[in-house]
């Protein structure tokens, strides 16, 4: 009886929320945009300098996209769904 009163108060509820899934896909956007945006500018002849290695976007965008991709991936987890606002 006790077995049969546990499984009835274990619910099968996800550890985040619907809110929290929509931050981390977000996230992880940000991520692989950032890492397709790093990738690419070699050459493919090793005797030629290929000077886009060190373009803007290789160098500042693609980074800081990965970085704020991040920054949401901690958002989600942190977040707690089940909080309600208050409004008086």
């Amino acid at each position: 009886m006790g077995e049969q009163k546990r499984k009835e108060t274990a619910k099968n509820e996800f550890i985040f929320g619907k809110k929290n899934y929509k931050f981390m896909l977000i996230g992880l956007a940000c991520i692989a945009i950032g890492f397709i945006l790093m990738s690419g500018g070699g050459s493919d002849d090793p005797n030629v300098w290929n000077p886009d290695v060190f373009s803007w976007r290789r160098i500042r965008l693609a980074p800081t996209l990965v970085l704020i991709g991040f920054g949401f991936q901690v958002y989600a987890i942190l977040l707690n769904p089940n909080k309600t606002s208050s409004k008086k």
